[in-house]
């Protein structure tokens, strides 16, 4: 079974939400990024990558459509989130991930 980590963080925690959702992270783990956190997406790959990450085996990463579009056209384009989002969910999209069987909880994290 998988757990679906809902990260919603500001710039200035993000390190540390990433650190707190390391300790229960198993591979084939997905992740949502809420609210502003999508714009961090370039922070977070980097602490992902970091060689003292216990992150590894990340099944997908998503942001809700409407959290994208809160960003202007150039930061969206600059961030080249096609390339770095397994996909953006509708609010719909996001009720039904939640209640997937696949996974077997939902942790949220907002420090």
């Amino acid at each position: 079974m998988a757990t679906l980590y809902q990260l919603h963080s500001t710039m200035d925690r993000l390190r540390r939400s990433t650190e707190e959702m390391a300790l229960t992270w198993r591979a084939g783990d997905s992740i949502i990024l809420l609210g502003a956190t999508v714009a961090f997406i370039e922070w977070l790959h980097a602490y992902l990558s970091d060689s003292d990450s216990d992150i590894e085996g990340i099944a997908g990463i998503y942001a809700l459509a409407d959290d994208v579009a809160q960003l202007s056209n150039n930061t969206t384009a600059k961030l080249n989130l096609n390339a770095k989002l397994t996909g953006v969910l509708t609010d719909d999209d996001w009720v039904t991930m939640t209640q997937d069987p696949q996974f077997d909880k939902v942790v949220t994290i907002a420090l």
